[in-house]
């Protein structure tokens, strides 16, 4: 009973503030984030996925055809490149990066040249850059809206002002939401088809399975890691047998009509959910040859028969190209693995969050535990009427949390947005919680509040601090130590940080400036005067010069930190390094000097330097036909090698 008059008094508190007061503080805090995170962006060049999704979503949208960039699903790309279509962006469908692009395997370079050619050389550079992230910083700031709402579902209007505030000054956002990738687009369909799908279980309407399957769909249609979600639905199914959800029946007979009629419901939305994916690949690969599926059948009796079986092929083939690449080189504290590791995605999420955001959830999780103690007068920690999507938010943490953990595909942390979006709602009760406790020991609950406010300042006066490079933003947690030593990949430099080497350039009249850089595009593009230059590699020539080295190059893509005793200046917070070299230059393996042949390291652990090439062909793509030959010609030899017995000559 004390509870109840508790919880009435802290409401009637809480109607005293104008709802609307709340809505404005929040679209302030939207607009604090599209102010940071869009200004940072625009100081950025384009980044080194981005070059392939852009033109392959241009090429949707015009062509409607999904050959480029099959590794990932249309929607984003399709997004981002609706304002390129309304500008009128150009794109050469006669050029060799279209034409030898027909064919799977050579699609797979040609993506990077023919992104490259519609990014630089067939239109403006900065203004198509700027077009296409423009719907992805949009939907990044719609994303902020949902978690506002879904955080004051949770909490009250405090509590979506918690979440917000969060997620509008947390650097993987600020750093990844404006570009054309599939992350943002992911987590936000992600999210809301999990919190149809809760209400789903509660009340299985029509309306509810309908936006259940359309948020479904966009998830599956933004990135092939939303099948997790299947898990999700699953492991909360079984939970329902282990500990009954607000509104479940008590009897075995109830209980089993109330799960059968939830389950069929979602059933439902899958379908539907599948459905919509089939349309959309059907729609845009209209114009894609089917005659990969030529063990169907041969001639135009069975082209319509090849035409309906494209879809589901073209996505489980993605599905397929994405496992292959799931083993990659790690990078993480100073050390290289040859694969994943379990605690990468971890230590990356207490590197690269705000100190605030840990402090408060380390603060929800003291008091909840607290309360946990024998009560009478406790409050649950959420209304019963969300007790039920409070349990789908937490099954859906632990699974996503479980396969970061347990996969192998530990590249970025921009991966693990999802579990992000899902740790930031945690804290949503917190409010409510703090309310009470000043309700049962006021001094301690002033205290707890303050230390609140306190921490979600310290967020936002981070986000503010941190501006504009957010790329290679380490905490306090990081001890001073410098990124490249953390971290590697997009979590410290992902080629966004030319236009500062260009500033540099003018700044000291470099006529000439060698840059080992990050990335598979022509950096000369953003900086004329570049040349690439490899830093385990320096010539008589480079020495007395200035260079520019990324961060990525010091430790793990290649082995230069010789290059740190020298004279240097830190370029965009510390992606990358500006080097004067010295003259002459020691010899290789001498103190001071570059590494022996022996100790070189290269992308991805391949043997050769492969932005040579890449650059070549861009600048060159009539030899694309024949290097894609080249290429074919080694994926079949490979093939043969597996397929002939042992012993064979």
């Amino acid at each position: 009973m004390c509870a109840k008059q508790n919880n009435g008094a802290v409401l009637e508190a809480k109607k005293e503030i104008p709802s609307e007061w709340f809505k404005v503080v929040a679209g302030l805090l939207l607009v604090f984030m599209a102010v940071l995170s869009g200004g940072a962006a625009l100081r950025e060049s384009v980044t080194i996925d981005e070059v392939a999704h852009i033109g392959a979503g241009l090429s949707y949208l015009q062509k409607f055809e999904l050959r480029l960039n099959e590794e990932h699903p249309p929607l984003a790309k399709m997004l981002a490149a609706l304002p390129l279509v309304l500008h009128g962006t150009r794109a050469d469908y006669s050029h060799v990066s279209w034409t030898v692009s027909r064919r799977f395997v050579p699609a797979f370079v040609g993506e990077w040249i023919f992104g490259e050619w519609v990014l630089a050389r067939w239109n403006d550079p900065v203004a198509t850059l700027a077009w296409a992230r423009l719907p992805m910083l949009l939907l990044t700031l719609a994303l902020g809206w949902i978690i506002y709402l879904y955080g004051r579902r949770l909490g009250g209007a405090w509590g979506g002002l918690l979440c917000l505030s969060v997620y509008a000054s947390t650097p993987v956002f600020l750093t990844f939401g404006p570009l054309v990738l599939t992350d943002v687009a992911v987590t936000f369909f992600s999210l809301r088809a999990l919190w149809w799908f809760a209400a789903v279980w509660q009340e299985p309407s029509r309306k509810h399975v309908a936006l259940f399957a359309l948020y479904l769909a966009g998830a599956l249609l933004s990135k092939f890691s939303a099948g997790l979600l299947f898990f999700v639905f699953g492991f909360f199914a079984l939970s329902t047998r282990w500990r009954a959800v607000p509104g479940q029946p008590g009897t075995k007979v109830e209980v089993r009509t109330w799960r059968r009629r939830r389950w069929r419901a979602t059933l439902t939305g899958i379908a539907w959910a599948a459905m919509a994916v089939y349309v959309v690949y059907f729609v845009f690969s209209w114009n894609q040859t089917s005659d990969v599926l030529y063990l169907v059948g041969h001639g135009p009796a069975w082209a319509p028969v090849r035409r309906l079986l494209m879809p589901p092929w073209l996505y489980l083939r993605g599905i397929l190209v994405l496992a292959f690449s799931f083993v990659r080189p790690t990078f993480i504290l100073g050390h290289g693995y040859p694969h994943g590791v379990w605690f990468y995605f971890p230590v990356l999420f207490v590197l690269k969050s705000p100190l605030g955001f840990l402090g408060l959830l380390a603060l929800a999780l003291g008091i909840a535990l607290v309360r946990k103690r024998p009560a009478r007068d406790a409050w649950p920690i959420v209304s019963p009427e969300t007790g039920l999507v409070w349990r789908v938010l937490w099954v859906a943490l632990a699974v996503f949390v479980a396969a970061s953990i347990l996969g192998h595909f530990d590249v970025s942390f921009r991966h693990f947005t999802v579990p992000l979006v899902l740790l930031i709602l945690l804290v949503a009760p917190l409010p409510h919680m703090l309310e009470q406790l000043r309700q049962s020991a006021a001094g301690a609950g002033r205290i707890m509040t303050g230390l609140t406010a306190l921490l979600v300042a310290s967020c936002l006066f981070s986000a503010v601090r941190t501006y504009p490079y957010y790329f290679p933003y380490i905490s306090a947690l990081g001890m001073g130590r410098p990124a490249y030593v953390l971290a590697s990949d997009s979590n410290v430099d992902w080629n966004q940080a030319l236009p500062e080497v260009k500033r540099f350039a003018d700044h000291h009249r470099l006529e000439k400036l060698e840059i080992d850089f990050y990335g598979l595009s022509d950096p000369a593009v953003t900086v004329p005067q570049s040349q690439l230059w490899n830093c385990q590699k320096p010539t008589a020539a480079d020495a007395g010069q200035w260079v520019v080295v990324s961060s990525n190059m010091i430790l793990d893509t290649h082995n230069c930190t010789w290059l740190l005793q020298y004279p240097l200046e830190v370029l965009a917070g510390g992606a990358m390094y500006a080097v004067q070299l010295p003259s002459p230059i020691p010899a290789a393996g001498a103190p001071g000097g570059p590494p022996l042949p022996s100790a070189y390291h290269e992308l991805l652990g391949q043997p050769i330097d492969m932005r040579v090439n890449m650059i070549d062909l861009i600048r060159h793509p009539d030899k694309f036909p024949e290097a894609a030959a080249a290429m074919e010609a080694q994926m079949a030899a490979a093939r043969e090698s597996k397929a002939r017995p042992t012993g064979a000559p």
